[in-house]
């Protein structure tokens, strides 16, 4: 069974990388789909977050990486996924998920969302909050892997 991991993965944080890796012990193929949204000012591109993702998640093989600018539900229907994957950390977000999903429900009946909660030692990680730390040149080593901090640092700094 094939499943969509929907999100703007801007930046790919740990607590992301956490729920995907779940989700492919349990799920046959998975879909990582990077939101490109015209109305959103993203740090990194659409292109930059896929290389990022792709070479994070390039030792399992059930993972690919996507970028979709159209609605998610659509995605999801053309590559024959019937499961919407969506994190969450707090009842805030379950809020704004639960929305969504009766949105996604609307416009297409056919397509499931699971909610899978967070792993508690990533329930803090936002990557609003993650870029400010870097800008303000804090540690960020334990939020995102290595590549992604490196990668940010150069962004936010403007080196």
């Amino acid at each position: 069974m094939k499943v969509v991991i929907p999100g703007s993965f801007d930046p790919p944080t740990n607590g992301h990388l956490n729920l995907i890796m779940r989700a492919a012990q349990i799920w046959d193929e998975i879909d990582v789909v990077i939101a490109e949204n015209p109305s959103k000012k993203y740090t990194f591109t659409a292109k930059e977050r896929k290389q990022m993702m792709e070479t994070l998640l390039k030792e399992y093989p059930n993972i690919k990486v996507a970028i979709w600018d159209k609605l998610i539900v659509d995605y999801a229907q053309q590559t024959g996924a019937r499961i919407l994957i969506r994190g969450v950390r707090a009842l805030a977000d379950f809020t704004y998920e639960f929305e969504l999903s009766m949105v996604n429900k609307g416009l297409n009946p056919s397509i499931e969302t699971i909610f899978m909660p967070t792993d508690p030692k990533y329930f803090v990680l936002r990557s609003s909050a993650i870029k400010e730390i870097a800008a303000f040149g804090g540690d960020i080593s334990t939020m995102v892997p290595p590549l992604v901090a490196d990668a940010l640092y150069r962004k936010v700094r403007g080196s």
